[in-house]
């Protein structure tokens, strides 16, 4: 029975490290944004969390929860939709030399747009939702 719980205690261990990194880090801002922004278009929230800017109050993780209660309420057609939607890079502006502001929409919704800020932290480029729009 000891033996069957180190066994099962590893294989966690090991599940849990295959999951931190099951994804690359971005090289760049705008390559930190395409992929939070397709994996949430997706429906991959563990995905678009590996490039969420984990913060002090988790506010950040709040917001994605509430985005993918949303996407979890979505007729199954819609999801598709989106599944299959392309992302529209409207404008990428550097503010400095670590934050970037990405506005996006998609081919599914092309009317709404959203601006997304991405931080690099200690080299690591995040999205930052707090300041979404």
């Amino acid at each position: 029975m000891k033996r069957f719980i180190q066994v099962c205690a590893v294989m966690i261990s090991l599940s849990s490290c295959k999951n931190e990194s099951a994804y690359e880090k971005a090289d760049d801002a705008q390559e930190a944004g395409r992929e939070f922004i397709r994996a949430s278009l997706d429906g991959d929230y563990d995905k678009a969390k590996f490039f969420l800017l984990k913060d002090s109050t988790n506010t950040n993780v709040m917001l994605l929860d509430k985005w993918k209660k949303g996407y979890n309420k979505m007729k199954e057609e819609d999801k598709v939709a989106f599944k299959d939607a392309s992302i529209i890079a409207l404008n990428v502006q550097p503010l400095n030399d670590s934050t970037v502001n990405y506005e996006y929409s998609n081919t599914f919704q092309t009317k709404d747009t959203t601006t997304i800020k991405i931080v690099r932290v200690e080299n690591e480029w995040l999205v930052d939702l707090k300041d979404i729009h």
